[in-house]
């Protein structure tokens, strides 16, 4: 039996360690108190973890949830809810050591049962408290149970903190699934007093706690008394508050109404860099803006077409115009960051005349007419999408395709991009685990074009779905790496994205925040900040 235990008294010493290089008892109680307000682009879309895929949702949800796993900043894998886990020789079960003495935030205990309770609620539509689209466990598990392609045969309580899961087939990266934000452990309890509306009731294990939420306007978290790390969380709460204008959100910070904010205009970095109030930091790269194109629809059913789409635009002039030394220019459908990229592709050069070829050659002589689609909030990987869009727009222009540009506000653009509304749309991915399936299954793989759909190019490709299935059930790292390759030298060819850029998106808060530690997935540690002012 292969076992891999992960121990926790390195991180208890860490955590120690910590709290004395930071000053005296007494310097610390000094510390715990006091409230951050954070500034946003958007509203969550709702505070469910296991129904969003959306950055400002999980900005949120981060806050109230824990994982069985995760990934702390340096995108290693750690223990979380779950303190081990066994798994068989041939890969098919896997057993869960759980922590003990942990509660939800209605003073319920966490265990086995509670685990069970999730997985059973994540993955049976018949079951009761299976209410709304799941979107993010059929990426990852083939389905829902009752499906043919459905992975999980069983999860049962071995006894009250050991929970046994049965695959019915191989999934390499299996722990890390258990550590993605979407998968936070929810009080039973909660979910079957609020039901349908538990996704505006959330109710977690993690340092804060939902105490309301105006719609539009803030989402108040308050400090878990009852949490199970000492003297964590440090803050009394968390405001995250909704400014959708960049400029409008830094003039916030700079007056005192915001203590953090991010989505800056990469050119308004300098004046927080400046500031000598104010400190600004980078968040490490781990994802990717791209433009989609709906291969379902015409003219973008046609590769060629799609391949001057990705010869016609100026991608560096892009970055350097909209991103103010905060971006790189992409190639691949995941960043170079991760393991498996495939450096030795050579991204298509920016040249119009061949796109005009192209375009003759696939039948549009004269061009067409056509939508880019953009959301009108900052992403990490699109601080400015209406400036990129109508880049975008006007380098299309010069090889006869007319773009208008379509805009909606966050939640409304997530719904109809998701539904195949648009013929061309902006979009992007931070990754929430460290490995290369995060960014291909969800996004390109064909079993992700139902309605909400996540492959927003419907992209549909045999060679390339059978590439990244095998990467799943292979368990050799340096195989697996060849597989990812394939997949993106497949991808590359048939062009269903213009990858635009990856992103160290810029952070800028007051200089009486501490304990901030920027996380590439941005799954920030908000336990450990505090205000000294």
């Amino acid at each position: 039996m292969k076992r891999l235990v992960i121990m926790m008294s390195m991180l208890v010493g860490l955590f120690l360690l910590g709290a004395c290089s930071n000053g005296s008892d007494k310097d610390e109680e000094q510390k715990k108190g006091g409230t951050i307000i954070y500034a946003r682009g958007a509203d969550s879309v709702g505070l469910d973890p296991i129904n969003i895929t959306d950055g400002e949702s999980i900005r949120v949800t981060h806050a109230i949830f824990e994982t069985l796993f995760e990934y702390d900043k340096d995108l290693q894998l750690q223990p979380k809810l779950a303190k081990s886990y066994e798994t068989s020789e041939d890969g098919l079960t896997w057993t869960l050591a759980l922590k003990s003495g942990v509660k939800f935030h209605d003073g319920t205990d966490f265990n086995a049962d509670a685990v069970v309770f999730n997985f059973e609620r994540w993955m049976d539509p018949n079951n009761e408290y299976h209410i709304g689209d799941f979107p993010y466990y059929p990426f990852l598990y083939g389905g829902f149970k009752g499906e043919e392609d459905h992975k999980v045969e069983s999860v049962t309580a071995v006894d009250e903190q050991t929970v046994e899961i049965k695959l019915k087939e191989k999934i390499a990266p299996f722990v890390s699934y258990l550590a993605i934000p979407m998968f936070g452990i929810a009080s039973p309890a909660a979910i079957e007093q609020y039901n349908e509306r538990f996704f505006e009731n959330p109710v977690g294990t993690r340092p804060f706690q939902f105490e309301s939420w105006s719609r539009n306007d803030k989402i108040v978290v308050k400090a878990n008394e009852n949490y199970y790390v000492e003297n964590q969380p440090m803050l009394d709460q968390i405001i995250f508050t909704v400014v959708p204008d960049n400029s409008t959100r830094l003039n916030v910070l700079l007056s005192g109404e915001a203590d953090f904010i991010d989505g800056m205009n990469p050119e308004d970095a300098k004046t927080v860099e400046d500031n000598e109030n104010l400190k600004l930091v980078k968040r490490p790269s781990f994802n990717e803006g791209f433009m989609v194109m709906n291969t379902q629809k015409k003219p973008f059913d046609d590769v060629k077409v799609r391949q001057a789409m990705n010869m016609a635009i100026d991608k560096q002039s892009i970055v350097d115009g909209f991103y103010s030394g905060f971006g790189e220019v992409a190639k691949n459908p995941i960043p170079p960051s991760l393991w498996g990229y495939n450096e030795d592709i050579e991204d298509y050069a920016f040249d119009a005349e061949v796109a005009k070829n192209l375009l003759t050659e696939a039948g549009y002589p004269d061009g067409f007419e056509t939508e880019i689609w953009t959301m009108n909030n900052p992403r990490p990987y699109l601080p400015q999408p209406m400036k990129t869009a109508e880049a975008i727009q006007a380098n299309l222009e010069k090889i006869g395709v007319k773009a208008t540009i379509v805009t909606y506000e966050w939640a409304t653009y997530l719904e109809k991009t998701g539904n195949g509304e648009h013929p061309m749309a902006l979009y992007g991915w931070t990754g929430v685990m460290a490995d290369p399936d995060n960014f291909l299954y969800p996004n390109l793989s064909n079993t992700n074009m139902e309605p909400p759909a996540n492959n927003l190019a419907f992209y549909d490709n045999k060679e390339f779905q059978k590439l990244i299935e095998d990467a799943r059930v292979t368990f050799d790292e340096s195989e697996r790496v060849e597989l990812y390759k394939k997949a993106q030298k497949v991808f590359h060819e048939d062009a269903p994205w213009v990858p635009l850029a990856h992103t160290t998106p810029p952070i800028g808060f007051a200089d009486y925040v501490k304990g901030f530690e920027p996380h590439p997935m941005e799954n920030d540690n908000y336990a450990i900040m505090y205000v000294d002012k």
